[in-house]
């Protein structure tokens, strides 16, 4: 049995729900039933077959609604693996930690580059720290306070997933004294990401090695399914190239209001909606959220 979870950004009626089934009937899935998860915002439809003819069949239904399709038996995860720059935050934090040394414009068009895979990651990031030498390393700080907002729905996941027993973690391209903190103020178990180079109360321009990039977001990955959780079990969200292979890897994985190669690459995104979408995909409504 498998279900579509649709997900309204603003709000949605039984008309949604009713032609949702007539499409999944129309596409060969045996549409059997639906059911409220929270009356005007979020459903579930299950179906008997056909999951990947169903994803297609309910692509742009409905003015900003989300549908996730997924296997009903696993569809609640033990592992969320999540990206932090514009999935678990509001922004990209070297593009604003680039705007106190007066040079935005030109890291934020590497960055935008960088995440649409136009570069390699791990060049375009030596490339904007190098940018970036000289700054003070107070500047970090104040851009985190300054600067850092928690994603809508972004700790409302967490917490929720973790409540309910799943292991969380935060894996990040970006810098560990930008992570350290969101993880903390989120909620997750743990963070990975790089480590910036300090010298004189200054940024020296250069990045501590090994990068994590990619390979490091998969391995780190590779690694929780490893040490006993399911990978069919395990959920990967992230906006960016390099946060491909972890999605492709996961049991569900996830683009977030991402860019076409990563959209591309995974099996359910949300393009309208905040990261709560990803509780209602596991069929928890809001009544059960923990948010403290």
């Amino acid at each position: 049995m498998f279900v579509a979870t649709l997900v309204a950004s603003g709000s949605m009626g039984q008309g949604d729900i009713a032609e949702a089934a007539d499409r999944l009937n129309e596409a060969g899935c045996q549409s059997e039933g639906s059911e409220w998860l929270d009356a005007g915002k979020a459903a579930d439809l299950f179906f008997a077959a056909e999951p990947v003819a169903a994803r297609s069949a309910l692509t742009g239904l409905g003015q900003g609604i989300d549908v996730i399709v997924q296997p009903v038996a696993i569809r609640e995860k033990e592992l969320l693996i999540a990206d932090m720059d514009s999935t678990m935050i509001t922004v990209e934090c070297i593009d604003e930690l680039a705007d106190y040394a007066g040079i935005k414009p030109q890291i934020a068009e590497i960055t935008e580059r960088a995440m649409r895979g136009e570069l390699g990651f791990e060049g375009a990031l030596r490339e904007r720290v190098a940018l970036l030498k000289g700054l003070d390393a107070d500047a970090i700080d104040r851009c985190r306070i300054e600067r850092v907002r928690i994603m809508p729905g972004a700790k409302a996941l967490v917490r929720t997933m973790k409540a309910r027993g799943a292991r969380t973690l935060l894996v990040s391209g970006g810098f560990t004294r930008f992570t350290g903190p969101v993880a903390g103020e989120i909620g997750f178990d743990a963070h990975v990401a790089n480590v910036l180079d300090i010298a004189d109360g200054a940024l020296a321009g250069t990045v501590a090695t090994p990068i994590v990039d990619a390979a490091r977001k998969r391995t780190e990955l590779e690694a929780a399914i490893a040490s006993g959780i399911d990978r069919a079990r395990t959920l990967a969200v992230g906006d960016g190239a390099n946060d491909i292979p972890m999605i492709e890897g996961a049991g569900l994985g996830v683009a977030y209001h991402a860019k076409p190669k990563t959209r591309a690459a995974a099996a359910a995104e949300i393009v309208h909606g905040d990261l709560s979408a990803l509780l209602y995909a596991q069929g928890i409504g809001s009544a059960q959220w923990v948010t403290e």
